[in-house]
């Protein structure tokens, strides 16, 4: 963690709610990911070229696994 950052925190964060502090928050940011994910995959989903290349592999069969047993 950046020294100014951490200074920052130590002197608006009381120690007793530091642990507290930084579960919300990675909390937060880690929702944060889980919605860009989400938001990521619908766009491609609506995306025509995508839909293509899915199609393109939809049509690849299993067999091609089983030559490598």
């Amino acid at each position: 963690m950046p020294e100014s950052l951490a200074a920052q925190f130590l002197s608006r964060v009381a120690s007793r709610d530091r642990s507290r502090f930084i579960s919300e928050a990675l909390a937060a940011r880690l929702r944060e990911r889980d919605l860009d994910l989400v938001h990521a995959c619908e766009t491609a989903n609506q995306d025509l070229e995508v839909a293509e290349i899915e199609k393109d592999f939809d049509g690849i069969r299993d067999e091609m696994a089983e030559l490598w047993k």
